[in-house]
């Protein structure tokens, strides 16, 4: 059984005990997008739920813990940062080949473009200022009030390996330089981080948002978050949607300091400590992540049929970690 299917008459029989009701024939759709964890549209009758897995084979055991992101689902539920209801876990490999979640299906809008070309400007501002608003929720959530989450729990979905090229093997080894500058701490307090923060992880309604979705939660620092989604300035090319020569003003784009100095009021900080150091990083991971899709795709557990052909921005991306690594103090 591949990431792209679901043994439905092993998991029909689970999903009737686990989550009643549960009525009709069992049907199931693959969601596009995503290189992490396969996620399906679950239908049965007039009910509908998301069923969000492991991909099967072999993997890094730190890699793919939808277990944690369950927990951190049902955590999140009490707090400010629009989450979907989990329902029920499935611990057992046995079942359909690989641990899964399930949890209730939201109907909405998901933007794949930064320039939301589908709405006005108001609405595109507002899109903008939300996303904002929730990414400064999540950095006030208390890690300790919501539930018991280690800084050892921290996500290997970039597969652990470093892809050989020069440039990032250079970024490696100055991105370590910087850290060591800092005693060997973050220059920011460990909160919970989504990790994959960015437009089209999110459902909207409207400019507003539903529940944020394709979570792969770790202990790590708000920054980290922040510049995750401020990397605005991805090429539009290679299979990746940025903003790289996109003008911002006539879009009600806001600009990095825009952004950023919103997100420090919104969690009561003077600045952000730093910077060129986050986004940095932040490219040096994604280039991480785009090499072990490739390497994913080539054992065949990738959940996306266009996963190899992203690794060929790997160096892109890691030159842009290089020039922000330059300006960090």
């Amino acid at each position: 059984m591949s990431a792209q299917e679901l043994d439905l008459a092993k998991l029909e029989p689970w999903l009737r005990e686990k989550v009643p009701p549960f009525e009709g024939a069992l049907s199931a759709d693959k969601f596009a997008g995503g290189q992490s964890n396969p996620t399906f549209k679950l239908t049965a009758g007039a009910q509908h739920y998301v069923l969000r897995r492991k991909p099967p084979g072999e993997l890094l055991a730190s890699a793919h813990a939808v277990d944690r992101e369950f927990r951190v689902l049902d955590a999140l539920a009490q707090t400010d940062v629009p989450v979907p209801k989990v329902v029920a876990l499935c611990e057992d490999d046995r079942l359909i080949g690989s641990m899964f979640y399930v949890m209730e299906h939201l109907e909405g809008r998901i933007f794949w473009d930064p320039t939301v070309p589908e709405v006005g400007d108001a609405d595109r501002a507002a899109i903008y200022d939300e996303m904002n608003r929730v990414l400064a929720a999540l950095r006030r959530v208390d890690v300790d009030a919501v539930g018991n989450f280690s800084t050892e729990e921290n996500s290997g979905n970039d597969g652990g390996r470093k892809p050989d090229q020069d440039t990032v093997e250079s970024l490696v080894t100055d991105l370590g330089e910087k850290f060591h500058l800092y005693n060997g701490n973050t220059p920011d307090k460990f909160t919970l981080v989504h990790i994959d923060y960015r437009l089209d992880n999110m459902m909207f309604g409207g400019p507003y948002p539903i529940t944020v979705v394709d979570w792969s939660p770790s202990i790590g620092t708000g920054g980290a978050d922040a510049a995750y989604f401020m990397a605005w300035q991805f090429p539009r090319q290679g299979g990746i949607v940025g903003l790289e020569g996109v003008k911002r003003s006539p879009l009600m784009i806001p600009s990095d300091e825009a952004y950023i100095e919103a997100y420090c009021q919104r969690t009561g900080r003077a600045s952000i400590d730093h910077w060129p150091f986050y986004m940095a990083f932040c490219f040096f991971r994604i280039a991480a992540i785009l090499q072990g899709i490739k390497k994913r795709a080539l054992i065949g557990t990738a959940s996306s049929a266009e996963a190899d052909s992203r690794a060929v921005m790997v160096g892109p991306l890691a030159a842009l970690g290089a020039g922000y690594i330059k300006q960090s103090a």
